[in-house]
């Protein structure tokens, strides 16, 4: 597996929420510093919803970009979804919450799966595209920076560790988000994984109404 893309993007007009967004990115030439709030020089406008430390990452693969580009019928450039990293050969939906990616100095523990909004079917020119997103369950995964550094396109990727045993996935945390009436057993086992904080309090609160 290799990093295919490092991309970045700063503030620009679009017609959903705030008026700007940093959706808009593009691939960087060169290494680009990556610490535990982002990659250097890539902007976050909706700050509540992107961004931090336990989003600081946006990863997308070429599995996945391939099945959307035969879906939409068109290739699609790499940063199109506004990720900041776009690698080779893996799926997104399947991997565990927990799994750890290194590439270079730098390592990455997937925290959940993005989830759509207006602002990306404003990026796509479809009012539709979050139902579609929806519908493909294909959403790349979030992963907070363990070990800061460097990256750049060409460098090569490790998956690091065990995947944990029964362990939520990607996918798991993607189709939470649209169950109106969560399993126990669901919400307990994300709860086991190392799931981003804003997620693991929205949890912790539904099971304590269970």
């Amino acid at each position: 597996m290799q990093v295919l893309s490092v991309n970045v993007g700063t503030a620009q007009p679009i017609q959903a929420k705030s008026g700007q967004s940093g959706i808009f990115k593009q691939p960087a030439r060169g290494p680009v510093w990556v610490s535990t709030l982002g990659l250097s020089g890539d902007q976050i406008v909706d700050t509540p919803n992107h961004g931090g430390p336990e989003q600081a990452v946006y990863v997308f693969t070429q599995p996945d970009y391939d099945q959307w580009s035969e879906r939409l019928g068109q290739t699609l450039a790499a940063g199109t979804f506004g990720e900041n990293l776009l690698i080779s050969d893996l799926e997104s939906a399947s991997l565990a919450i927990g799994e750890r990616l290194r590439m270079g100095g730098v390592l990455l523990e997937i925290t959940s799966a993005r989830i759509p909004c207006v602002t990306l079917a404003a990026r796509m020119n479809d009012p539709e595209f979050v139902k579609t997103f929806r519908q493909v369950r294909r959403p790349g995964f979030y992963a907070r920076v363990l070990q800061e550094g460097n990256l750049e396109a060409g460098q090569s990727v490790q998956l690091e560790g065990q995947r944990p045993a029964d362990g939520a996935s990607v996918l798991d945390s993607f189709e939470y988000f649209y169950t109106k009436v969560p399993s126990r057993e669901l919400i307990q086992r994300l709860l086991g994984a190392p799931i981003h904080e804003k997620m693991r309090r929205e949890l912790e609160e539904k099971l304590g109404q269970g």
